[in-house]
């Protein structure tokens, strides 16, 4: 009875490895330890960054109402949102920035009923 010798399998993991590292950077696309370890950094941000984008666009949001505001000479974002509370019109920022950047007239309309 002979060993099992995992020559096959140990070189198909080799290959999986270095394609998924594939454009990568000096010795992380060709040598198989550091692409692992690059692989595995890319995963962990990658699974962090999820996350972290829905925080950066809504900030985003903020940023294009607030621009919105300046520009038709209402006081600044959070005295509108308030408003907006009030007068219960339950959008959210992002629909909002959506329609102060395509439909103007329909923001303007917006700030009256707040106001």
């Amino acid at each position: 009875m002979s060993r099992v010798k995992g020559g096959p399998k140990a070189m198909k993991r080799r290959r999986n490895i270095l394609k998924a590292a594939k454009g990568y950077r000096f010795g992380r696309s060709t040598k198989t330890k550091q692409a692992l370890e690059a692989l595995k950094h890319a995963g962990k941000y990658a699974f962090r960054d999820r996350r972290a984008k829905k925080r950066t666009m809504r900030g985003l949001a903020i940023v294009r109402i607030n621009a919105a505001l300046r520009e038709r000479g209402f006081k600044n974002y959070s005295t509108f949102m308030g408003a907006v509370k009030k007068a219960n019109i339950e959008l959210d920022r992002k629909v909002l920035s959506e329609i102060a950047s395509e439909y103007p007239e329909a923001f303007d309309r917006l700030l009256k009923i707040a106001a």
